[in-house]
């Protein structure tokens, strides 16, 4: 497939959701590709709000807890949700696209892949009975390209069922080319500045996980790689307003809720959910306890 083009506004439909810029690339698993959905100009101003806040990617552990691997190398770092007027604009639009709640997903994260950098074949949905508690699994995934790369860092589903008819020239590393299911070489996506992948992890029930969503990055190879990755999952994921707003008492360094404020802490919310988790100069968060905001 031939994805070249330059990204182009979609602000003359509702959202900027334009469906004549969709077309299926599987049924098994279920995968869409959206050219050019977001603008030159929102790419480069997720990397500008992300540029100077990188750090280590991680991967889902045991236990709902992230941790550092090899598996992921990039670096990354996570948007607040609605945090101004662009980012509130793309939610909306992979809202519409999708036909998911906004307050079903997770903030967006933003990541960087520089030459050698991957992610080796895994699954966006959780194993683990810890991370189905609250909000229960993710059921898809928005993947959105914010640069172009002159080769390699293509998204890989290696047991996807879909259309075959790719042409890959030399600007397509071998990593891309390869398929684990005899029926079916797989498909692949080349990073292109605007362009846009969504993929179900789970089977149309929301309740069976999809094996065929097996994907992976392939190794940046020449150029450098942005991405902004929306995970959305089963039920509401935005406690941001769930709750009023909580003003100061005689103890400002505890936990709303002694179960569940440690579990989301491990899990990175954090960082991921500031204004809940550790609060505003207007508002203190609900679980400075577990993000270590106590003073010794």
């Amino acid at each position: 497939m031939d994805n070249g083009h330059k990204s182009s506004s979609n602000g003359n439909h509702p959202f900027g959701f334009d469906i004549t810029r969709v077309t299926q690339l599987s049924w098994h698993p279920r995968l869409f590709f959206y050219r050019g959905f977001l603008s030159s100009e929102e790419c480069d101003h997720l990397i500008q709000l992300a540029k100077d806040k990188l750090e280590q990617s991680m991967v889902a552990g045991g236990a709902g807890k992230s941790i550092v691997s090899n598996v992921r190398t990039s670096t990354g770092m996570f948007l607040n949700k609605r945090q101004d007027e662009t980012v509130a604009r793309i939610e909306a639009r992979i809202a519409a696209w999708t036909f998911l709640p906004e307050e079903n997903g997770e903030s967006l994260q933003i990541l960087r892949y520089e030459d050698g950098q991957k992610y080796e074949p895994h699954f966006d949905y959780f194993q683990d009975h810890r991370s189905l508690e609250t909000s229960g699994n993710r059921v898809a995934t928005v993947l959105m390209y914010l640069s172009d790369v002159q080769k390699g860092g293509e998204t890989v589903f290696p047991y996807a069922k879909g259309d075959n008819s790719q042409l890959k020239d030399d600007s397509w590393s071998d990593c891309s080319k390869k398929g684990y299911a005899d029926e079916s070489p797989g498909t692949a996506v080349k990073p292109k500045k605007g362009d846009a992948v969504l993929f179900f992890s789970l089977k149309p029930n929301a309740t069976t996980t999809d094996t065929y969503s097996l994907h992976e990055s392939c190794p940046v190879i020449e150029g450098e790689k942005w991405s902004a990755t929306k995970w959305i999952h089963v039920r509401s994921f935005d406690r941001l307003s769930a709750v009023p707003a909580r003003k100061s008492t005689g103890d400002n360094c505890v936990d709303d809720d002694e179960l569940l404020c440690p579990e989301w802490a491990s899990r990175g919310e954090c960082q991921k959910n500031p204004l809940y988790m550790v609060g505003s100069h207007a508002s203190l968060g609900f679980c400075r306890k577990s993000c270590k905001l106590c003073s010794v």
